[in-house]
């Protein structure tokens, strides 16, 4: 019915071209960029959210010592 090796080949030849494609492409964007400054990258963009903020705020209340 069909033949599984030029259906084996037609997939693996389009992720091939898929990867060239995204390869390139990020390639092109981060020319000037260091590998280490790409490492950092996902660190550069963290703001604290409203709950971290209201988290570290003291409560006023002393919860270091629990009741006995």
């Amino acid at each position: 019915m069909f033949d599984v090796i030029p259906l084996t080949l037609a997939i693996s030849l389009l992720l091939v071209a898929v990867f060239v494609y995204f390869f390139w492409r990020e390639y092109s964007r981060r020319r000037f960029n260091s590998t280490e400054s790409d490492a950092l990258l996902p660190l550069a963009e963290e703001k604290p959210s409203a709950n971290e903020s209201a988290a570290k705020r003291p409560s006023g209340r002393d919860t270091s010592h629990a009741a006995r």
